[in-house]
């Protein structure tokens, strides 16, 4: 398993010319069909109950980390790809580096979400399952893992890959622990989490580019 010093990658320019931004149209495929043609077809009941798109005030942070020559990097992100977790793990494989990227999102203060990208691996977690009916990149990673849909926030229970930063510094235990704290704002748990990994002043910087 990779270390954190192994996660190094060339630092994209924040603003509209960021690599992957600017481009992202084009490397998400379009699935929206004919309205009539969806009227039609069967296989389409299950976007009855496709959670609506998170809006901008939604939002509360969505940032790439990753380490550029052992230092740390963060960048924020467009606020759409908080909507979309194939949107989200393509733009995260093109930032260059053998170690990867990190997404770490906040939803509405009640949720965080991880993505790590190492080449065609992909981890993803979220810190509660009942939010896949709430936020669609909840949804997605709930889906992904080939998890259910909990129906009752009585089942409200983190979901995905516990050690999904165990070596840049972040154990299993202590994930789970951030996740199931439901009385703490998820913005300032994704904090937390980004200070553990030792990104944590770089993370300051770029949330602060939002304001």
């Amino acid at each position: 398993m990779s270390t954190s010093d192994d996660l190094e990658f060339e630092l994209p320019n924040r603003g509209d010319d960021r690599p992957g931004l600017d481009e992202l149209d084009d490397l998400v495929v379009d699935d929206e069909v004919d309205s009539d043609e969806a009227e039609d077809d069967d296989t389409d009941d299950d976007d009855d109950d496709y959670p609506e798109d998170a809006t901008e005030d939604d939002v509360d942070v969505i940032v790439a980390l990753y380490r550029e020559d052992g230092q740390p990097v963060a960048l924020a992100l467009d606020y759409d790809l908080a909507n979309d977790l194939e949107s989200l793990t393509t733009l995260l494989r093109r930032m260059p580096g053998d170690g990867g990227a990190v997404a770490l999102v906040s939803i509405a203060s009640e949720v965080f979400i991880i993505v790590r990208v190492r080449g065609k691996h992909v981890q993803a977690f979220c810190s509660d399952a009942v939010a896949a009916a709430d936020w669609p990149l909840a949804r997605d990673v709930v889906d992904m893992l080939g998890a259910e849909v909990p129906e009752d926030d009585d089942d409200s229970a983190p979901v995905g890959d516990l050690d999904i930063l165990a070596d840049a510094g972040l154990h299993d235990f202590e994930l789970e622990a951030m996740a199931e704290d439901y009385d703490e704002d998820s913005a300032n748990l994704v904090e937390r989490i980004a200070t553990r990994i030792k990104f944590g002043p770089e993370y300051a910087k770029a949330i602060a580019t939002y304001e």
